[in-house]
C-alpha cells in the first residue's frame, strides 16, 4: 500500500502555512510523514508544494487550485498500488494503531474507497482509496466538482461499487485495547488544526501527553 500526505491547502483560516506549524519541536508535515513511516511506508506528499520536498517527495497537481480532490486524483495518478492511505497534513492526534485498522480493514473488504466517521462527520481525507477511482475523479475534476464527497460517490457508482464508511465511535466501543488505541482520546484524532485556537488547543494537549509518555519511560 502506497502512502499520501495532503497537504496543498491555502491555510486560510490560520492566516499561516499549516504544514510548518511545529509540535514537539517538528512541523505539521514532518509528523504526518513519521507516523506513515512508522507503518513500513514510504509516503509522499500531495499538492503544489516544493518547498516540502525536503521532507518528502512531493506529488504536484494535475488540477491545480482544486481543493483536497486534486492531490487524491494526483496521488492515484502516479501510485502503483490498488489500495492508498491518505492522512491530512494537519491531523497530529492521528494515532498509528488507528491507522493500522484501517489498513487492514481496507486490505481485507478491497472496497474502492474505506472511509471513517467519526461524530455523524465523515472523513475522507484520512482514508483508503483504490486506483479503480481514478477516471471518475478525472471525470469531476474536469467538470469543476471539487467536492471530495461527492466525487468519491460518483466515481464508485460509475463503477457499480459502494464506499465503505464506518463509526469510527461503533468500532472504538466494540474493539479490544489491543487493537483500537485509547490515547490520545478519540476526540482528538479528527481534530483538525484550522485556527491558531484550534493549533494552541491541539499543542498543549499534545505536549503534555509527550511529557507524561517520557515521564512513564524513565
Amino acid at each position: 500500500m502506497n502512502a499520501f500526505v495532503l497537504a496543498g491547502g491555502q491555510s486560510t483560516r490560520m492566516g499561516r502555512d499549516k504544514a510548518l506549524l511545529e509540535i514537539n519541536g517538528r512541523p505539521l508535515a514532518e509528523h504526518a510523514l513519521a507516523l506513515l513511516r512508522s507503518l513500513d511506508l514510504s509516503p509522499r506528499i500531495c499538492g503544489s508544494r516544493p518547498d516540502l520536498a525536503r521532507f518528502a517527495m512531493v506529488v504536484p497537481d494535475n488540477f491545480p487550485r482544486s481543493g483536497p480532490l486534486a492531490g487524491i486524483e494526483a496521488a492515484l495518478a502516479v501510485s502503483d498500488s490498488e489500495l492508498n492511505l491518505f492522512v491530512p497534513v494537519d491531523l497530529p492526534g492521528l494515532p498509528r494503531k488507528f491507522l493500522q485498522w484501517i489498513m487492514t480493514r481496507a486490505e481485507r473488504s478491497q472496497a474502492v474507497a474505506t472511509i471513517p466517521r467519526y461524530d455523524g462527520r465523515l472523513q475522507p481525507l484520512c482514508a483508503v482509496y483504490s486506483r479503480r477511482l481514478l477516471d471518475g475523479l478525472r471525470i469531476s475534476l474536469a467538470a469543476a466538482n471539487y467536492k471530495v464527497m461527492v466525487a468519491l460517490r460518483e466515481a464508485a457508482a460509475s463503477l457499480g461499487e459502494a464506499v465503505d464508511e464506518f463509526d469510527a465511535e461503533s468500532v472504538a466501543s466494540a474493539s479490544p485495547p489491543s487493537e483500537w488505541p485509547s490515547h490520545p482520546p478519540l476526540a482528538d484524532w479528527f481534530r483538525n488544526v484550522n485556527t491558531p485556537a484550534d493549533y494552541e488547543l491541539l499543542r498543549t494537549a499534545l505536549e503534555q501527553k509527550a511529557v507524561i509518555q517520557n515521564t512513564e519511560n524513565r
